[in-house]
């Protein structure tokens, strides 16, 4: 038995950042973990479909090489699989092919006890790992979420996989039908589809995104039946069975398709179950943990909890952002979350980035709330870049004068989209943000517009 200042449960990317910088400050730490140091983003979900989407990106800007004066000629590409195979190569290069030793090692150089194993909490100040029991003063709960398995019947008998398993195979299907059309299902799509894949993707909701602004929605599903996904929304899958050729799958409307294999890409939910929160009288929200502004547990005075498991914007980013605000908490500090400005991205090319409010949540928050929006092609630089699909819409707090939201499809705009995340985040009036200048020819400038409609109400 072991005693900690602090115990993390969880190493993905908030817990090894907490217990990392905790044990830095001096603090005796524990860190749990079953699995893999860093969590699923270097190994298995952002880092790899990242690398993966790069290698389908490069490959489509070669196709389009004479288009863009590059070539005199159009240039010709290797094999599909040929290819795909030189991008799973990278892929693993880049996600250490799912070694963690690097990040355990750095963590114990620091000072980190590893225990390697299942954590569940027994009591107050008291956490098991596969058995043995150790004592803690303060708990970090930071066990990440878990992928959706929807209740279809007949999935389990098909060949399927979750993102997680697409994203460390070195199989290239010939055909798939992506269930869910989110940021995930939407970045698989176009990357297998400019790898040669027959890709069809499918939502009950009525667009792409669906929390996102529908007019962006609709420019990524026109980029993407330009890569060749099939697009079906709207729709629900009622049954899937095996066939010869891999899996027949049965929709809602009486139509019916075989491909040789499903990726399920609907969603995450909160990894909480069998962890003993009950001990602690913990009492689940939507299956999340709840937590205060200071990171705190509510309801607790020394447990906390960071990054997908509290279910507050579930991104690397924001699980990064609440671990560094517990760690200042616990060296005795006085930190507090602000989610008004946390940056959602879909790294499709063109990306697909947006922060705050869309115009529907912000109404239905009771905000008085108009948009202006504004057409890439407006700006030089996505000419000269061959680049002209792209929008975006700013949303305004039409009593306060601020920025409140904005959502955007274009050449670079998850790094532009920077500025509109620090005018949200500080709520700077909209009087001096239209008085910024910005480079020319930059996609930047595609802010400018917009902007000067909002501040004239």
């Amino acid at each position: 038995m072991a005693e900690f200042d602090v115990l993390v449960l969880g190493a993905g990317s908030a817990g090894e950042l907490i217990a990392d910088r905790a044990a830095m400050a001096g603090l005796s730490v524990g860190l749990v973990e079953a699995h893999l140091v860093g969590g699923e983003c270097p190994y298995v979900a952002c880092v790899p479909s990242k690398a993966m989407l790069r290698s389908a990106e490069v490959r489509k800007l070669v196709r389009r090489s004479r288009d863009v004066g590059a070539t005199a000629d159009a240039l010709v590409l290797d094999d599909d699989e040929l290819a795909f195979l030189a991008a799973v190569a990278r892929r693993d290069d880049l996600s250490d092919h799912g070694n963690d030793e690097g990040a355990v090692r750095n963590l114990t150089e620091h000072g980190v006890a590893l225990l390697r194993g299942r954590g569940v909490v027994s009591g107050s100040g008291r956490i098991e790992v596969d058995g043995v029991e150790h004592r803690w003063s303060e708990l970090v709960i930071a066990t990440g979420s878990v992928a959706n398995w929807p209740p279809i019947e007949g999935l389990d008998d098909v060949p399927s996989w979750t993102s997680d398993q697409a994203l460390t195979s070195h199989s290239r299907p010939k055909s798939i039908l992506i269930l869910g059309a989110g940021p995930v299902g939407c970045e698989l799509a176009q990357m297998y589809a400019r790898f040669g894949v027959e890709v069809t993707i499918a939502d009950s909701a009525g667009q792409l995104l669906a929390n996102e602004d529908p007019t962006v929605a609709d420019i990524l599903a026109d980029v993407l039946r330009s890569d060749g996904v099939d697009i079906l929304t709207d729709v629900s899958v009622t049954s899937v069975g095996p066939v010869a050729s891999g899996a027949e799958v049965h929709f809602g409307d009486g139509t019916s398709l075989v491909v040789e294999r499903i990726i399920v890409a609907v969603g995450r939910h909160p990894n909480t179950e069998g962890l003993g929160l009950e001990h602690l009288g913990i009492v689940l929200e939507e299956g999340a943990v709840p937590t205060d502004p200071d990171g705190r547990v509510t309801g607790q005075r020394h447990v906390w909890a960071a990054g997908d498991v509290t279910g507050i914007a579930p991104f690397t980013h924001t699980a990064n952002y609440q671990g560094r605000i517990i760690v200042d908490n616990l060296l005795g500090g006085a930190a507090v979350g602000n989610y008004r400005a946390i940056p959602r991205t879909v790294y499709t090319d063109p990306p697909v980035a947006s922060v705050g409010l869309t115009v529907e949540f912000a109404h239905l928050e009771g905000v008085d709330a108009h948009s202006a929006s504004v057409e890439l092609t407006s700006v030089v630089r996505a000419t000269t870049d061959a680049s002209p699909q792209g929008r975006l819409v700013l949303i305004a707090d039409r009593k306060r004068g601020v920025l409140i939201g904005a959502s955007s499809i274009g050449g670079h705009c998850d790094e532009w989209l920077g500025e509109l995340t620090l005018a949200i985040r500080a709520e700077i009036p909209l009087e001096i943000l239209v008085d910024v200048v910005h480079a020319f020819p930059t996609f930047s400038e595609i802010v400018e517009t917009p902007l000067r409609e909002l501040a004239r109400g």
